[in-house]
């Protein structure tokens, strides 16, 4: 049977899917509109599941400050490309629009919510495995003020929660936790297994100058100092001023950190290194 044009643009908007696969849905389905929907989310959900197994190191971050909560979601794509998509951005002002609603600390919790059908529609739409990763919520009080800094191109975001100050000071921590990456509050948090694995590299490193033992220790805990001021947050450098440590600017603000978050988009996503050909074959699946 013919397909009319308005079919087609119709089964378009209401599903963001390429033209031509709006129309091959139409004709298998005898112009029968409700059925190609259904086939085209049946056919989107089949190339989710294809697709999931490629390597999404890519995307962006969106975020949202709530009543009591904060929350950072990391939405994956494969390609920068895709994460400039115009597609792509809607799926993510759709997900900020949902955590500002609602407040989420799990994954799971997104993946099972009506996000799912947008995500495995995006999937068919442009192509590309497209993944809610990762999700940082921070819950807080009336008297808590709550900072938020997001990098300009929305891969790196960060939010901190203080006791006194204000809001501006808040953030000023958030883009020092952006830009240093703390691993810990203060020297005494840091956590046992990282600090155990430092003091081992440091040691071997003493074993290997031949010097005596006392020299030796006092190299390793030389070493200890200085890393566990790098990795802690009270103890470093604060980034709008060198000459000031984070504490000593908390200090002089009457302000003391609560807690704090750091996600960074495709962190800790190991990428297969493939030349150009391999590439092009692997999107053609």
């Amino acid at each position: 049977m013919e397909i009319k044009a308005a079919q087609v643009k119709e089964l378009r908007e209401m599903t963001g899917v390429a033209m031509m696969d709006c129309k091959k849905a139409l004709v298998e389905c005898e112009g029968d509109i409700e059925k190609a929907l259904d086939l085209l989310r049946s056919n989107s959900a089949l190339k989710a599941e294809k697709k999931s197994s490629r390597v999404a190191a890519d995307g962006i971050l969106v975020t949202a400050i709530c009543n009591g909560y904060a929350t950072m979601v990391e939405i994956n794509s494969e390609t920068d490309f895709a994460a400039k998509d115009a597609n792509f951005l809607a799926f993510a002002e759709k997900v900020k629009e949902y955590i500002s609603q609602n407040k989420i600390t799990d994954v799971s919790s997104l993946t099972k919510s009506e996000l799912e059908d947008e995500r495995k529609n995006l999937v068919q739409t442009i192509g590309e495995n497209i993944q809610l990763r990762r999700i940082s919520t921070i819950e807080f009080e009336d008297d808590i003020n709550v900072g938020l800094y997001l990098h300009p191109d929305s891969k790196l975001a960060s939010i901190t929660t203080i006791k006194g100050g204000n809001s501006d000071i808040a953030k000023d921590i958030a883009m020092h936790v952006s830009a240093f990456n703390p691993l810990c509050l203060s020297e005494e948090d840091i956590d046992k297994d990282i600090l155990d694995r430092e003091i081992a590299i440091y040691e071997n490193q003493a074993k290997d100058s031949g010097k005596p033992q006392e020299i030796m220790d006092k190299m390793v805990q030389g070493k200890i100092k200085r890393f566990l001021s790098e990795v802690s947050l009270l103890s470093q450098d604060f980034v709008k001023d060198p000459e000031l440590t984070v504490m000593n600017y908390l200090t002089s603000n009457d302000a003391s950190v609560v807690s704090f978050s750091r996600l960074k988009v495709g962190e800790g996503i190991e990428v297969e290194v493939k030349d150009f050909a391999e590439e092009v074959a692997e999107q053609l699946k």
